[in-house]
């Protein structure tokens, strides 16, 4: 077939950083990004203009999801910073902020990208290992025969997503939850490599929030109808299940993996419809109590079963096959063909339960590795936010079990980070430059660009028009209520740093972020005692900041980097 129409050539733009329309677009992004951040950022409304769902979020993973992006350099962003939180959860915006404020920062410096690259590299090496040392002075050891440093993390997640809408008692109470649900997955004979259980978030919309509950085991969502219809089964010892993945329906068009022997002359119907009834009368010879099934179940099938006092339970879905298969310790059968003895699973308890306005039966196993976290809310924009957040929570506690510590929050960790780097590039340049040929001038230029986006970053945080301050001791980050006096004395002004370990009560000096000030070496190695007496601190997962870190300082050398941009039209 010929073409309609000649095809366009590639549209071809060289040095894409100059132009006036990207960097106007990059500070568009940026401020999405920016206004979002924090526990006080600002809530995004995405939709199609066209109709569909609408999206109210303040999160990094529903908002690019649903935030189209057509620049190629924006792309680049979006989908490095996407790649992060779908392998960390957390920590999105972090990123992408970051990103922004050194490919903006370095602009304005006039160095050539090649050296920009390789010093940002060096500042980068010099961050993750002193972040990874034990001289940290923003990095806290979990003692997990402690569940203060935990709950602290998990509520500082919660608290740093506004559209949950959550009071502060009700933080309290699904910070609780989670850190218990978290507990539940850990296997009780843990050895050196732990394999973790699962987390099942069940939905409870239009609920109160306090009405939400963790569980051992699994709970299967049933209609009323079905509830009336499984006969009360009690039994001493353990109960037999048997789990299909394949349908039995009598659909032809999904039989399994097995073979339908059909004589001549006989229905196709009949002859799948008398294999599914001698399966079921295998079920019940092989004293089988429960029968799970992923698809839909005969009603011939749900008979037979019943008349021999087998639950029948079809429709559980495919998100709940693999916890289904722990807590049974059993794969799915694909097949309608004859069933192996070892195909059986088995679990402690059958019961069946109501919470709100819908019941559900509920599976207890024999060992508990999976949990239900029944998860309410008041509507169904609070629920979405609150599962996406309690999601990041608990990958958020796994990843803490890999990297036993955490990061301080509030912005303390990135104000504490720039004051630490002026400091080190002041003065030991020659071990930061090596081999690299670049000047000391150059550092510096680069190593103020580089404190200067982590400063932006932590002043991110302010979005009420508020003054940002930091001390010379610990270089943390203390935020002032707009309108206040100018001649004050700040002590009585300021309360707790951003992360809350430090008072204001002690002997410390402070100045304005973005003034200028002489580098300073701030204090490293947090005193055991200093976590241990302060019982609300705002704290970040340790592993997701880091790769965050590396993944903002990559994508924006990335971008840097990029001398055209070529575009097919066609």
């Amino acid at each position: 077939m010929s073409r309609l129409e000649a095809k366009k050539p590639s549209f071809c733009r060289s040095e894409p950083l100059t132009s006036e329309r990207v960097r106007a677009t990059l500070s568009v992004l940026k401020g999405i990004v920016t206004s979002c951040y924090g526990p006080a950022g600002r809530l995004k409304q995405l939709h199609n203009g066209l109709g569909g769902s609408v999206c109210t979020t303040s999160q990094s993973a529903a908002l690019l999801a649903n935030l189209p992006v057509t620049h190629p350099i924006l792309k680049i962003l979006t989908t490095s910073v996407q790649n992060h939180v779908s392998c960390f959860s957390d920590g999105g915006l972090f990123t992408a902020i970051l990103c922004c404020n050194l490919v903006e920062n370095v602009q304005r410096i006039g160095l050539t990208p090649t050296t920009v690259i390789k010093l940002n590299k060096q500042l980068l090496n010099l961050c993750t290992s002193y972040l990874k040392s034990e001289a940290c002075g923003c990095r806290i050891p979990v003692n997990f025969s402690s569940t203060q440093i935990l709950l602290c993390l998990v509520r500082s997640i919660l608290t740093s997503k506004p559209a949950c809408m959550l009071t502060t008692k009700e933080v309290d109470h699904i910070s609780t939850l989670i850190l218990r649900a978290f507990l539940l997955i850990i296997p009780e004979n843990a050895q050196d490599h732990i394999i973790l259980g699962k987390s099942i978030i069940v939905p409870l919309k239009h609920q109160r929030v306090i009405d939400s509950t963790v569980l051992p085991g699994i709970l299967i969502e049933i209609s009323e109808v079905q509830l009336m219809k499984i006969l009360p089964i009690k039994k001493s010892d353990s109960f037999k299940v048997a789990l299909f993945c394949v349908s039995l329906s009598g659909d032809l068009s999904d039989t399994g993996e097995g073979n339908v022997v059909v004589s001549y002359g006989v229905s196709l119907e009949n002859a799948v419809l008398d294999q599914l009834l001698n399966l079921g009368r295998q079920l019940a010879s092989d004293h089988v109590d429960l029968v799970l099934c992923q698809k839909v179940i005969h009603p011939s099938l749900k008979q037979l079963l019943r008349t021999h006092h087998v639950i029948a339970v079809d429709r559980v879905g495919v998100a709940v096959m693999e916890p289904l298969s722990k807590v049974t310790g059993t794969r799915p059968i694909g097949s309608l063909d004859s069933i192996s003895p070892s195909s059986y699973g088995s679990v402690k308890e059958l019961c069946t339960a109501k919470f709100g306005f819908k019941h559900f039966f509920h599976l207890i196993p024999n060992e508990t590795t999976v949990c239900s976290l029944l998860l309410c809310n008041r509507n169904d924009t609070a629920w979405d936010e609150l599962k996406l957040t309690c999601q990041t929570a608990l990958h958020a506690l796994q990843l803490t079990i890999k990297e036993p510590c955490v990061l301080l929050g509030g912005g303390c960790t990135e104000t504490h980070l720039a004051a630490y780097i002026r400091h080190k590039t002041r003065s030991e340049p020659e071990g930061i430059l090596r081999d690299d040929g670049c000047t000391q001038t150059e550092l510096q230029l680069i190593a103020e660009a580089f404190c200067s986006a982590l400063e932006s970053l932590a002043g991110s945080l302010e979005h009420d028009g508020g003054e940002i301050l930091t001390d010379g001791k610990y270089g943390h980050f203390w935020s002032v209520q707009a309108d206040s006096p100018s001649v004050v004395n700040w002590p009585d002004l300021l309360s707790r740093c951003g992360c809350g370990l430090y008072s204001s009560q002690e002997e410390l000096s402070w100045s304005f972020l973005r003034s200028a000030r002489l580098p300073f070496v701030p204090q490293t190695c947090l005193p055991c005692e200093a976590t241990d007496s302060a019982g609300n601190l705002t704290l970040d997962c340790f592993t997701a900041k880091l790769s965050g870190l590396q993944v903002a300082v990559e994508t924006a050398n990335l971008i840097l980097d990029l001398s055209y941009v070529i575009e097919d039209k066609n």
